[in-house]
């Protein structure tokens, strides 16, 4: 495939970007088959009407008399994820609910993008009533931000390895592809088209320093998948945020850590986390 991309993006940079974009936006189908072959945690399965879509939502608790935790899964990944999270926030009695992106798990669609990550999520916050906090991890961290900057109500988030930047992102990609130098523009071109907005448009720094919800991010400094300063920025630019760094634990490991959780319960309990990352003239991307 990477020879595929590289000469392809050469000699049919229009078509090689527009092929590429499909893969982009395609998650795996062994994220799908891991999904349904993952035990249901005694949730209560419902569903919700998405642009055509149909996401599925998974619930645990009483959300009419318990504080509502909503679990947003990264990218290839699905909602069933929270696993690892939920007997604790049980414990310390929260309602917990998650869902199947659309293209994920037990939800309906072929591909996704960023922003529509973003849509979904506020779309099923709406449905669900009050959040006491929204937890996500990878690109289910990114699209709390988007999410929240279109009106998301919730009183606090934790952020676990999100990506800041779709752009960059996309060259990521296409490096790891081979793709040929002239198809680039045409692969963002048509990955904007499908998202309905601008990559540069939907970086961190663009989306996150009005907001005044409290947020913790956890990165860990040797992830491989979204470098450590991605998670960084959203520490810089995000208003009352807060960052922990970890060591050892990559991009996968660290939304299942026992450290990280409990960092994260503390955070939602109202306690300092982490820490404040100062904003300075001197940022590469501009004063937050």
């Amino acid at each position: 495939m990477r020879l595929a991309f590289g000469v392809g993006g050469w000699l049919f940079p229009r078509q090689a970007g527009r092929r590429i974009e499909a893969v982009f936006t395609r998650p795996s189908v062994q994220g799908r088959e891991r999904a349904l072959a993952a035990p249901l945690l005694d949730a209560e399965l419902d569903s919700l009407e998405i642009d055509g879509e149909t996401v599925t939502l998974y619930r645990w608790g009483d959300a009419a008399t318990q504080p509502l935790l909503l679990f947003s899964h990264g990218w290839s990944s699905f909602g069933l994820r929270v696993s690892p999270w939920l007997p604790r926030l049980r414990e310390q009695g929260y309602a917990v609910a998650s869902f199947d992106q659309v293209a994920h798990g037990r939800s309906s669609g072929r591909h996704a993008t960023l922003p529509g990550f973003g849509r979904v999520l506020a779309r099923v916050a709406r449905r669900l009533g009050p959040l006491e906090g929204v937890i996500g991890h990878s690109l289910g961290g990114a699209a709390i931000g988007l999410a929240l900057a279109e009106g998301m109500e919730a009183r606090r988030a934790v952020l676990i390895a999100p990506p800041a930047d779709a752009l960059a992102a996309t060259e990521r990609f296409a490096r790891a592809m081979g793709l040929g130098a002239p198809a680039l523009p045409m692969f963002r071109r048509a990955l904007e088209r499908r998202a309905g907005a601008s990559l540069p448009a939907i970086a961190v720094q663009h989306v996150v320093p009005g907001l005044a919800v409290p947020a913790l991010v956890v990165h860990d400094l040797a992830d491989r998948e979204v470098p450590w300063d991605e998670g960084e920025r959203y520490a810089r630019y995000w208003p009352g945020s807060r960052l922990l760094n970890t060591t050892g634990l990559g991009h996968h490991r660290i939304a299942g850590d026992a450290q990280v959780i409990e960092a994260g319960l503390r955070f939602l309990r109202g306690e300092a986390v982490g820490e404040r990352v100062v904003s300075t003239p001197a940022l590469p991307y501009g004063l937050a």
